[in-house]
């Protein structure tokens, strides 16, 4: 009976580590692609930084971020989905001075909401199976990077240039999230 029952926990100790090892192969492919595909949207809206050379600004993306130390699998979902969450934020603002196409950005925000309602799921899972510690310090400094985006938006009142610089300062930030993706454990 004993030998039975530790015969089944091993079992099921491999397949829900297979199962998860898979589940995260995905996730790494899903936000992979996600941000590609908000990646291209951004390429096809029109503005060019050159033209708004004297409107550029360093937001200073978090250093925790942009030296893509060690995350655990579910801080990058974390930030992640604060990213996400963010950008969408960001896009939802006063874009009337942009002319760009209105069919691009709301493909962009479609894309960021189906990516954040899938990390939201992940997110539930993760917590009712592990009991992991947050440090909120990076989710900090990320939430006050978008707010310097934020305030430098209504600071040059959503000019055309402001937006252009915005829309850069996003890719790049996709850059990072890229980053962030590829040291998914396996």
């Amino acid at each position: 009976m004993t030998s039975r029952c530790i015969l089944q926990t091993a079992l099921l100790v491999y397949f829900s580590t297979t199962v998860l090892a898979m589940n995260y192969n995905l996730l790494r492919f899903q936000l992979s692609s996600s941000s590609v595909e908000c990646q291209e949207l951004l390429l096809q809206l029109n503005g060019t930084s050159k033209d708004c050379l004297k409107d550029r600004m360093n937001f200073k993306i978090p250093e925790e971020i942009e030296k893509s130390q060690q995350f655990q699998k579910e801080d990058i979902v974390l930030v992640t989905l604060e990213m996400f969450q963010k950008t969408s934020d960001i896009f939802r603002r006063n874009l009337s001075s942009t002319g760009w196409n209105e069919s691009i950005v709301e493909n962009l925000l479609a894309t960021l909401h189906w990516q954040k309602e899938h990390l939201e799921e992940i997110l539930e899972d993760i917590m009712q199976e592990e009991n992991f510690t947050w440090d909120h310090r990076t989710l900090l400094h990320l939430k006050r990077y978008y707010l310097r985006i934020v305030r430098y938006l209504k600071a040059k009142e959503y000019s055309v240039c402001a937006w252009t610089i915005v829309q850069a300062e996003i890719l790049k930030s996709f850059f990072f999230l890229d980053k962030l993706t590829d040291s998914l454990p396996n």
